[in-house]
Order: C-alpha cells, then structure tokens, then sequence
C-alpha cells in the first residue's frame, strides 16, 4: 500500500494528477500541465513536494570517518553549513545510490537519499557502521519542499531575513524561520536552475507550501509534479538512479568522476574501481537529429552494430527538441560521434553531444 507524504491533501485540492512513485502516492502533473510546469521553473519559480526523500542522520566523533570510508567523495574538508554529492558504492563498484551531505558541524551530518532506496540505503549504512556514531532514520519525520527558479530568492526573502538564506550553492542553513516556521534551508536541488530545499516538520508541511505558493503567485510560482521534475533534470543532464547509475554501473562510468575522490586512502568499491582499469563505457549525452523521441533502454546502433543503449531521454520544452542520456562503448563517446536508436523497430539519427544539455546563464 503506498504511503501519503504530508502535502497529499494539497495535491488533490489543487487538481494534482496522483500516480504511485517510490512506494508513495504523488502528483505527475497538475492541470497546468508539465511543459508550463517545466517553463514556469526555467523562467519564474516552481514548487516541489519532495517529502517522499528520505533523511538519516550520523552524530558522534566518528561521524565523519564513517561517511569518508562509505561513500566515494572526501568529506574531510567541509565546513559548517555545506553541502556534498556524492555516489555510495558496493564492493564491486557498483552505484547503490547517490546522495547529498548536510554538515551541521564535525560531529553531526545528515544525509538525503532517494526515496526509492530509502530502506536499501539504511540497511546498507547500518552494516557498515563503526567507532563512535549514532545513526538514525528520520525520513518519517521531515517533509521536504523544493522551490525552483528564478524568483525563488525574491520569494523567500518575501518570507524570511536575510539569516534565514544560504548564499552560496550547495550550502545549508540550519535553524531558520521562514514564515514563523522552523525549518533547515538549502541552496541546492534537482533541476538545473537556482532554488532552495526546504526542511520541516511534518505537520508544518502544508502551511509552508500554501505559504509559498500565495507568496509566489505574483512572481509566477506554480506546484510542478514528478513530470517536470523529470524534463527539468533530464534537461540538465543530472543523473537518475535506476537509469544512469545502478548496482552494475560505476560512478565513473556515469560521469561522475568530480565526486570520487580516488586519492583517498580507502573507500568502499575503489579497490574494484582501480581493478577495473580503464573505462571501456561511459555516459554521454545524445540530441536527436532526426524525428521522434528517443526514450531508455533503448539500442544505440552504428553501422548496424549495437555500441550501447540509452538511459533516459525525452523532449525537452525549454531546448525545444529531443535529448536522451546514453550509456556508450568508449570508441563512441567523442562529441560529434553519429550514432541511430531503435525504437520499436525504427532507426532515429542522434549525435553525441557535451552534457549537461542545459546550464542556466
């Protein structure tokens, strides 16, 4: 049975379209639509229900030893208030998700995880725990709101002073008040554009979301669904787990080499990395040349012969064509590079392309 995040009611009072996503009950769209949800976030501000993430915290001195050997970044040279991506591994080197990490201070960090993962995560975390730590999964008491876009600051700052927002990306503050709300705000998320995360207790949750949205509503701010989250971050060429990364796939290969840190002495999976040598595969990005849309899991050809297959991929509004991300073989990756998908038995042209697709100015 699928679960309902805090804002469900919201959802259904404004006309969401409610799909099961992640083992919970959320909108896919709303009557909008996602191509204005998609445009609204690139070019005013849009409202995410992100509460269905999960959420773990690690306290005690060794807080931080136990977050450097279980994920693949260094965690070593963050200061109070940041925020880190990084991919965790299994012992082959293999992707068993990718998150974000929250450093309140030395000793305390929390960590976001993708809601699908959420229990595969902490089981993974729990067997791997050592020293002095205390390990906890709050994900059941913390809602979380994204808001994106342009106007978010204009937004939040119609909420909130100054202290109460992170300037720099990827940093967090962590007692704020937004609204006369308590809550833990970030400069971070998932599609591409400048936007906040924003944390609090359950039962805040709808308060702060019909909050922001009357703020916004003079600004452009609209609730978006999975759907745009979708476009938006395809659009940007972010990585989805399941698609660009999995159990067999290595962050490496998924292009995500700025968040592995192979100079660190240990860490889980980089033995079988370093076994592995040179990539023989690797993620690109591919613009459709010819008509149709290139969905995953579908063949990529050249010549005839079958060089990979890709991993997302739909159109994307603000680009105004079709995209797709691609796992390919090595001799193929080169910018430029002709390739064909098959889909349902048609060959569609598509050229290798330098992600991320989109970068806002």
């Amino acid at each position: 049975m699928e679960l309902k995040t805090p804002l469900y009611d919201c959802h259904v009072a404004l006309g969401g379209k409610i799909v099961p996503f992640a083992g919970y009950l959320m909108p896919v769209q709303y009557p909008t639509g996602v191509i204005a949800e998609h445009m609204a976030v690139r070019k005013q501000a849009g409202l995410f229900d992100v509460s269905h993430m999960g959420e773990v915290m690690y306290e005690g001195p060794d807080a931080l030893n136990n977050l450097n050997e279980l994920l693949t970044n260094d965690f070593t040279n963050m200061v109070d208030g940041q925020v880190r991506y990084s991919p965790m591994c299994n012992d082959e080197g293999g992707v068993v998700d990718d998150l974000i990490v929250y450093r309140y201070n030395q000793n305390k960090y929390m960590v976001v995880v993708n809601a699908a993962n959420r229990h595969k995560d902490v089981e993974w975390m729990k067997a791997h725990l050592f020293g002095d730590v205390q390990f906890a999964d709050i994900s059941d008491e913390v809602a979380q709101i994204a808001l994106q876009g342009p106007n978010s600051k204009e937004i939040l700052a119609r909420l909130a002073d100054a202290s109460s927002m992170p300037e720099k990306y990827y940093h967090f503050i962590p007692e704020c008040t937004v609204g006369g709300i308590a809550c833990v705000v970030s400069q971070t998320g998932y599609t591409g554009e400048f936007g906040y995360e924003i944390y609090m207790k359950n039962e805040d949750a709808p308060k702060m979301w019909d909050l922001l949205l009357q703020t916004g509503k003079d600004l452009g701010l609209i609730p978006c669904g999975l759907g745009a989250r979708d476009t938006l971050r395809l659009e940007a060429a972010m990585p989805l787990y399941g698609h660009e990364m999995d159990d067999t796939v290595t962050p490496l290969e998924a292009g995500l080499n700025f968040a592995v840190k192979m100079k660190k002495e240990s860490f889980i999976g980089k033995a079988a990395m370093e076994a592995k040598g040179e990539l023989t595969r690797k993620r690109v990005g591919l613009k459709v040349v010819g008509r149709g849309i290139v969905r995953e899991h579908e063949r990529v050809l050249v010549d005839g012969q079958e060089v990979g297959h890709t991993t997302s991929g739909t159109h994307c509004p603000y680009l105004g064509g079709a995209y797709a991300m691609a796992m390919l073989k090595m001799p193929y990756t080169e910018v430029g590079t002709k390739v064909q998908a098959e889909v349902r038995g048609r060959l569609i042209d598509c050229e290798v392309v330098a992600l991320p697709f989109y970068k806002r100015a």
